[in-house]
């Protein structure tokens, strides 16, 4: 199998610049647009793991800054979840309008306090957001927006992140849309254990493999 084309991109979001990487098979079924956790980056180790089995799979993924360097010296921001989701928004509409990616099904991919973030732009975005991922993410942080996500999701956690278990349960219980919440065993907050962020990566395929067909 090929290795996807790995391409440097700026995204202009709220009139600012911000970086990203786009990683693009062949010919792309999907597009999974990742949201990463306060205190990260585009350069993310463990979401680049999991880009990477994605597009084993036939699926393109784009990951960018959802905070100027500026932005990310407030330390607030990091938890501002309506910025986030919006800058979420904006990036899906960008790639909407790059040539090898428009019509594409997309799906977003959110670690942390991205989960929230990416669980509100699917509430605010429902005819764009087919699927939503989250890995040991905070989906209770988007509040007022779970009820209206139509997007299916899946919420992964790590089976000894017990307080975030929790959190999903109560995330998941105010959700409508199709959502089915998956432990890992023996793995913590992180996913840092050998072999589980892998385990994550697999469901993560599954569950955007399952609900980005196209039309």
């Amino acid at each position: 199998m090929s290795r996807a084309e790995q391409q440097d991109v700026t995204l202009a979001l709220d009139g600012h610049p911000h970086q990203g990487i786009l990683g693009l098979p062949e010919a792309p079924a999907g597009l999974v647009v990742f949201a990463h956790g306060s205190g990260s980056s585009r350069l993310s180790r463990r979401n680049h793991q999991v880009a990477h089995v994605l597009q084993a799979a036939n699926l393109a993924t784009l990951m960018f800054d959802l905070l100027t360097e500026i932005e990310d010296r407030t330390y607030e921001n990091r938890f501002d979840i309506p910025l986030l989701a919006r800058r979420l928004v904006q990036a899906c509409e960008w790639a909407a309008s790059q040539p090898r990616l428009a019509g594409l099904p997309m799906g977003l991919f959110g670690a942390s306090t991205g989960a929230a973030a990416a669980l509100q732009a699917a509430g605010a975005a429902p005819d764009t957001i087919r699927a939503v991922v989250s890995r040991g993410g905070r989906p209770d942080l988007a509040g007022e927006a779970l009820p209206r996500v139509a997007s299916p999701t899946l919420l992964i956690v790590g089976g000894d992140d017990t307080m975030v278990i929790e959190l999903n349960r109560q995330a998941q219980a105010r959700m409508q849309a199709t959502c089915r919440l998956a432990i890992i065993p023996g793995t913590t907050h992180l996913f840092e254990e050998p072999g589980t962020l892998e385990q994550a990566a697999d469901l993560a395929t599954d569950w955007f493999t399952r609900w980005l067909r196209p039309d």
